[in-house]
C-alpha cells in the first residue's frame, strides 16, 4: 500500500528510497518497482570534471544516498527528469547545497520566487563568507561550462573565462 502525503508546505508529495546520486544534483529514485531521474529544481551544481563538482557530489550523497527523501515535482525537463524539490531529514537539499557554496541558483529556471528568493540570499551569504565554489576567485557557473564544451572550445582559451579556474 502506498500511502501519499499532502501538506500545505509540500504541496503534492511523494517519497522514494534514492539508490544512486549521479552527481550534485541529479539522483536516481525508486518508488515502488519504478525508477525516477530526479534533478534538484532551481540549481545548478557543479559537473563531474568541473572543479567542486566531486564535492557537491559527496555533499548530496551524504545527505540523500540510500535513504527515503521527500520529492515535490516542480517539472519535468527535456530529458524526460523529474526536476523537484527534495527533502531528506527535514532539509531541503536543492537549498543546503547553494548554503553550503556547492551549486548556484539557476536564474534561467529557478521561477518559484517563495523558492528562488530565500536560495538567492543564501548564494549571497555563501560568496561573502567563501564557503565552497565561492573560495575562487570567480567560479565558472556550470551552464557557461557545459556551453564551452558544446561549442569545443578549451576554457583557458575562452575571454570570458578568467584564471585560475581549473587550479
Amino acid at each position: 500500500m502506498t500511502i501519499t502525503i499532502i501538506s500545505p508546505r509540500c504541496g503534492w508529495c511523494w517519497h522514494g528510497y534514492v539508490f544512486k546520486v549521479l552527481d550534485g544534483d541529479s539522483l536516481r529514485v525508486k518508488k515502488g518497482g519504478k525508477v525516477y531521474e530526479v534533478r534538484l529544481y532551481g540549481i545548478d551544481s557543479p559537473e563531474y570534471g568541473q572543479r567542486y563538482g566531486d564535492q557537491a557530489k559527496r555533499f548530496t550523497k551524504a545527505r540523500a544516498y540510500k535513504k527515503t527523501v521527500s520529492i515535490e515535482q516542480k517539472d519535468t525537463d527535456s530529458y524526460g527528469r523529474i526536476v523537484a524539490l527534495v527533502k531528506s531529514e527535514g532539509r531541503l537539499i536543492n537549498r543546503e547545497l547553494v548554503k553550503n557554496g556547492l551549486a548556484w541558483v539557476y536564474p534561467q529556471y529557478c521561477r518559484d520566487q517563495k523558492i528562488c528568493n530565500p536560495m538567492e540570499k543564501d548564494e549571497k551569504k555563501a560568496r561573502k563568507a567563501k564557503r565552497g565554489l565561492w573560495k575562487d576567485k570567480d567560479p565558472l557557473p556550470p551552464w557557461k561550462w557545459r556551453q564551452s564544451k558544446r561549442e569545443g572550445s578549451p576554457l583557458r582559451f575562452h575571454r570570458e573565462y578568467r584564471f585560475p579556474y581549473w587550479r
